[in-house]
């Protein structure tokens, strides 16, 4: 059919293809929830009469010692590539995104360490408020140790930040220069007491111009780079935290 009125249907093509980029499903993209709070769980925010508490923990893990693993995020947390599980102050996070297994195993491999767990969805309460549960679930496991990070990723394009669970329209972004900066963070805990051994933590950054983000993957994909290089400098940072455990810890525990 030949259209009579070429400025007519050309307006109505441009409107068409404005609503698809406004909203069309595959042009946007959310980020990702924030990371969890560590300081929670360490005793950070306790009251006074519960320091006396925190201060009273003492070490009593054995070496070598079994050692489980745990993700934690922010309540209600989802990305791109999944969901948490759990609700209250932090919700744990079981999928493996950016964790491999050679991750894992780089940490069973370090000194005095008899075996590593993650703990799964089955062990892990619904209801997370405290450190308790994820030390009554490695306790399941018979873990000595347990190791709890967190990944917190936020995304910059130009001079603004788009915070956690923030919308980026895909399609039409202006060429500008888009940043992803992820920070690992983890904490070690004693799985009987509760004792605080050692942190890691370490932050790494992906560039890109906003014209590569033309679809949900690849913005995705510098959201996986960031939190991959974020993790695998946390694991070395926590390769030094360990050595200095053992040097302190081990032999007063034989």
């Amino acid at each position: 059919m030949v259209c009579i009125r070429p400025l007519i249907c050309l307006t109505l093509f441009m409107m068409g293809l404005f609503l698809m980029g406004c909203s069309g499903p595959s042009m946007k993209y959310k980020t990702p929830g924030a990371g969890g709070d560590l300081s929670t769980l360490a005793g950070a925010s306790l009251t006074d009469k519960d320091i006396q508490k925190v201060l009273d923990r003492k070490p009593v893990a054995p070496f070598p010692a079994h050692l489980a693993v745990v993700r934690i995020q922010a309540p209600y947390y989802r990305s791109y590539m999944t969901e948490s599980y759990g609700h209250g102050r932090y919700s744990v996070v079981t999928t493996k995104e950016i964790e491999t297994d050679e991750h894992f195993e780089q940490l069973a491999r370090l000194p005095m360490i008899n075996s590593i767990a993650p703990l799964n969805q089955i062990l892990i309460p619904a209801n997370l408020e405290s450190d308790k549960e994820l030390r009554i679930a490695a306790a399941n496991l018979h873990a000595d140790l347990l190791l709890v990070y967190t990944l917190h990723t936020v995304f910059r394009v130009q001079d603004h930040d788009i915070g956690p669970l923030g919308i980026i329209t895909l399609g039409f972004l202006p060429n500008h220069e888009a940043k992803v900066t992820s920070t690992a963070s983890a904490v070690l805990f004693d799985v009987r007491t509760g004792f605080v051994y050692g942190l890691a933590e370490s932050t790494a950054r992906e560039k890109q111009m906003t014209t590569v983000w033309t679809s949900q993957d690849t913005v995705d994909e510098s959201r996986i780079k960031a939190e991959t290089r974020a993790f695998e400098q946390m694991l070395d940072e926590f390769k030094l935290t360990w050595k200095d455990i053992v040097e302190q810890y081990a032999a007063s525990s034989r």
